[in-house]
């Protein structure tokens, strides 16, 4: 079937793309409101775009009255945010946390979660997660109706548990976003596939012309 996305509207176009482009990761955002009150919604529309800078992206949406959700406020008012990736045993309050409580709520408080002062910014961190990243403001695009933020990681934090000789990291299994509304997947069956060289490649070629 092809499907010319100038045909249909934003609506089906977003549930379209949400169900294709998948599995995608979730970042769980701390920021500050105006008030002070930590500010906490998972966003899906995420990944990881840069080593050097060390750059993260996601994309925040609007309301239905056209006003920017809370953190794409909260981030361009202070320019910092903190990441945090969901496993399982925190999808509950992730999902809790999705609900549009108003901006002078804090969904930290709500859930039930404890915080952290991070190391390098004002936004305190969530320290039971097992990984957590401290970002500044590097960019942001307005693209349409989303706001795409580009973060520049200040500081990493991981489980000592997950992390292994030369920054292997075991263990670590966060859930991914499969579909809209309400689908998501586990990603703790993993397989290894190592890269093939240009050489290797051209041996391979080689071996199988003389058979």
């Amino acid at each position: 079937m092809d499907i010319d996305p100038r045909q249909q509207s934003a609506q089906a176009n977003y549930k379209l793309l949400t169900n294709l482009v998948v599995p995608r990761p979730i970042a769980w955002v701390t920021s500050l409101g105006e008030q002070g009150q930590v500010n906490l919604a998972p966003f899906s529309f995420f990944n990881a775009l840069s080593a050097d800078p060390v750059l993260l992206g996601f994309s925040v949406g609007c309301y239905e009255d056209g006003r920017l959700r809370d953190t794409g406020v909260n981030i361009l008012r202070h320019h910092e945010f903190v990441v945090h990736m969901v496993t399982e045993d925190f999808m509950d309050v992730m999902n809790l946390s999705a609900t549009d409580f108003p901006a002078s709520r804090s969904e930290v408080e709500i859930c039930g979660l404890r915080t952290q002062p991070s190391l390098h910014i004002q936004v305190p961190r969530l320290p039971d997660v097992q990984v957590s990243m401290e970002c500044r403001l590097y960019k942001h695009i307005e693209l349409g109706k989303n706001l795409l933020v580009l973060g520049e990681v200040l500081m990493f934090h991981v489980q000592d548990e997950r992390v292994g000789e030369r920054l292997h990291i075991h263990d670590f299994y966060p859930i991914g976003r499969m579909g809209s509304p309400s689908r998501y997947c586990r990603t703790d069956h993993v397989f290894d596939v190592p890269r093939i060289t240009y050489e290797h490649w051209c041996k391979e070629s080689e071996d199988q012309n003389r058979s």
